[in-house]
């Protein structure tokens, strides 16, 4: 099976849920947050620079209760602003 790349506006829109990520663990050490969360602190790293843009659902809702982050805050993250939106 072939992936299909990811569109520009995709790739931006994981960048954004990164730096919630990213801004929401700030002061908390990174091992524990991937392990509370279930991903390794590697898969962690790679979110919150950007380098893993789309991860599954089941990775952001165990970042999401690891960091007491409402889901939404995360939706609303990929999302972004009415000019930023991104077709999924």
């Amino acid at each position: 099976m072939v992936r299909v790349p990811l569109s520009p506006e995709q790739v931006k829109a994981g960048q954004r849920l990164g730096a919630l990520i990213r801004t929401t663990r700030a002061g908390r050490e990174p091992e524990l947050v991937a392990r509370e969360a279930g991903i390794s602190p590697e898969t962690l790293r790679k979110l919150e620079v950007g380098r893993m843009p789309s991860p599954s659902f089941g990775t952001v809702i165990g970042l999401c209760n690891a960091l007491g982050l409402p889901l939404q805050d995360a939706v609303d993250a990929w999302h972004g602003t009415a000019n930023q939106r991104v077709a999924i």
